[in-house]
């Protein structure tokens, strides 16, 4: 299988996992404008299972180092299968609720507030589970973000208009969300022997195994989650099954690629976490949360008319989380 040996390739992974995890909200977007997101999520979650089979028969089959896909998954202890499977089932509530927060309140919201969420809690999780960077750097890193999502939350709320009202249903799902998301990753990788993905220990699994069996766990989940979605949504009335059928080929497609896009990411940070580290790649993939931010402001427009007060706001989140991510980089130096 294909093994990360350098920390620089591991930083440049996780800068692909930033990009992927916030850039998949924006086919959730384009499929809102003819599709509940409850139908974009089972397209979704096709699309992350789809990604880890081929990444598992492809980079994870391949090379010399390691153990092949199959050859893993035959050895595997059930407990790791376990670990990684509950980690698939804790993501997949968190990130549908974080789906349900996009519908109510938009990216450049729902993201930093529940991803942002996520990113704090889940590096003190994944650092105290598996300690590896200088905890100085991590932990000021964290801070920085910490205190960029509290300008982001203040942007929003200047930004209404008279019209407009506060979002407390959007907001109060991106924490549930970020909350519920901070462990999930700590679960994969306690699925994998971190300290030697050349030769893992036995029973033990390797990043691609890991992310199926993950993945397995996001879809046979869905089934549970996004039906209690459908028939108690948090905005419109409840829908049946049968009209996810009647979606065109281009929709269903939207949705499979944003599974796709969020799998690549998840790959990639699994990847480089044996190099870097659970705590700082997975600090570092949520980062996600600046690019999310990017995208519902300069494309989506989420923040049209608002006031310079607003703008001021999202200009210092953006400083305090580029500070932030290189603080985590550093770290793992």
């Amino acid at each position: 299988m294909f093994v990360v040996n350098s920390y620089s390739l591991a930083v440049f992974f996780c800068v692909v996992t930033m990009l992927c995890w916030g850039s998949w909200g924006n086919t959730q977007k384009l499929a809102s404008k003819t599709w509940r997101y409850e139908y974009f999520y089972w397209d979704y979650v096709i699309g992350v299972l789809l990604f880890s089979i081929l990444s598992a028969f492809t980079l994870g089959s391949i090379g010399d180092e390691g153990r092949s896909f199959l050859s893993d998954l035959r050895q595997a202890d059930w407990v790791n299968i376990g670990s990684a499977f509950g980690g698939g089932i804790i993501f997949n509530a968190s990130n549908i609720l974080l789906s349900a927060a996009i519908s109510v309140c938009g990216m450049s919201v729902a993201f930093p507030v529940g991803v942002g969420l996520a990113l704090v809690l889940g590096v003190l999780v994944n650092y105290f589970g598996s300690a590896k960077g200088d905890p100085l750097f991590i932990f000021v890193g964290v801070a920085f973000i910490a205190v960029a999502i509290f300008l982001n939350g203040f942007a929003y709320k200047k930004a209404l208009n008279k019209a407009q009202e506060f979002s407390f249903r959007g907001v109060f799902l991106a924490v549930v969300a970020g909350i519920i998301m901070a462990f999930f990753y700590r679960f994969v990788a306690l699925s994998m022997d971190l300290d030697n993905f050349a030769v893992p220990a036995a029973g033990k699994l390797t990043p691609y195994t890991a992310v199926f069996v993950f993945s397995v766990g996001v879809f046979i989940s869905n089934f549970v989650f996004n039906t209690m979605m459908m028939k108690y949504p948090v905005q419109g009335k409840p829908i049946a099954v049968s009209g996810y059928f009647k979606g065109s080929s281009a929709t269903h497609l939207v949705g499979i690629l944003g599974g796709v896009i969020w799998c690549l990411g998840q790959s990639f940070s699994m990847i480089a976490s044996g190099k870097a580290g659970a705590a700082i790649s997975y600090g570092l993939g949520q980062g996600a949360t600046l690019v999310s931010a990017l995208w519902g402001i300069l494309i989506w427009k989420e923040f049209r008319g608002a006031p310079k007060s607003s703008i001021y706001l999202n200009i210092g989140m953006f400083i305090l989380f580029v500070i932030g991510l290189s603080m985590l980089i550093y770290a793992g130096a």
